[in-house]
């Protein structure tokens, strides 16, 4: 595929409609002189993998700090360890629906702009993939008629929704405390200040607003399917020191079954978001 080349930074496309993989050292990436063009890339191809670029905790959030509006993660932490051990994580619970398409921040008033993950401990080969779906592409891939159809649709979205994705009983105290957690009506499709289109999906959509509840699951299901065809994902297979970027107002991403005594770690950052789902 074609390489384009950016002064110390180029780029190999990974899929023709999604992920490219970064080639630069540390000192290109640090110094900042490249967030506009990778921040360009990033939102062209939804995914930018820096293979084995081995940064320090200390240098992965240096990097982040480049790119836009560093924001601290959740319990005000620089890096957030994604880990379903608790001793590791204390709201190792929620990570449970990140084995289910999703996006993050969907009750921010501004979803995060994009998140770094970087791979600290390995689970077993063939486990604890990280997958992506470029939400873009799908939206562009639709129909005309579909398009109209889905332009005023909006969505119901809550964390208690997405919690059933792996627990589909849960006790009433449980539900009770995912539904404080509150809900985000938004649109199906998100127009973008670029001009762009991409859809709003994932596990924590409970249902379009208006809609019978079968029909409603119907069309969310389908648009789930097409936006996760091959064609539009990448599925990530980690080795220790790779750093992998995402558009978070742009793609779904899910992690892949893993043993979870394995001690599998990945180190995670995030830049604000800049715009709401409109």
């Amino acid at each position: 595929m074609a390489v384009t080349i950016a002064s110390e930074v180029t780029f190999s496309a990974i899929k023709p409609k999604i992920g490219s993989v970064v080639h630069a050292d540390k000192a290109a990436l640090l110094s900042g002189d490249h967030a506009a063009t990778l921040m360009d890339m990033l939102e062209q191809r939804g995914v930018l993998v820096f293979p084995r670029i081995g940064f320090t905790d200390a240098e992965h959030v240096a990097f982040t700090a480049t790119l836009g509006r560093f924001t601290p993660d959740l319990g005000g932490k620089d890096l957030y360890p994604i880990s379903v051990d608790k001793q590791v994580n204390e709201t190792a619970e929620y990570l449970l629906g990140a084995f289910y398409w999703h996006f993050d921040g969907y009750m921010s008033p501004m979803p995060i702009r994009a998140s770094l993950l970087a791979s600290k401990v390995l689970s077993p080969p063939g486990t604890g993939n990280t997958e992506f779906a470029n939400t873009y592409a799908a939206y562009e891939a639709l129909s005309d008629a579909d398009k109209a159809r889905l332009a005023d649709l909006r969505v119901a979205h809550t964390m208690a929704h997405s919690q059933l994705s792996h627990t589909p009983e849960p006790t009433q105290a449980q539900w009770d405390e995912w539904r404080a957690l509150g809900r985000k009506d938004l649109p199906l499709v998100w127009t973008h200040a670029s001009g762009r289109k991409s859809l709003v999906l994932g596990n924590a959509a409970a249902g379009v607003l208006g809609m019978d509840p079968v029909e409603s699951t119907d069309l969310l299901v389908r648009l789930r399917n097409i936006a996760t065809r091959e064609e539009f994902t990448y599925s990530h297979c980690w080795r220790v020191g790779d750093l992998v970027m995402w558009d978070n107002t742009g793609t779904l991403h899910r992690a892949t079954a893993y043993p979870f005594d394995c001690g599998r770690l990945l180190h995670r950052t995030k830049l604000e978001g800049e715009e709401p789902i409109a």
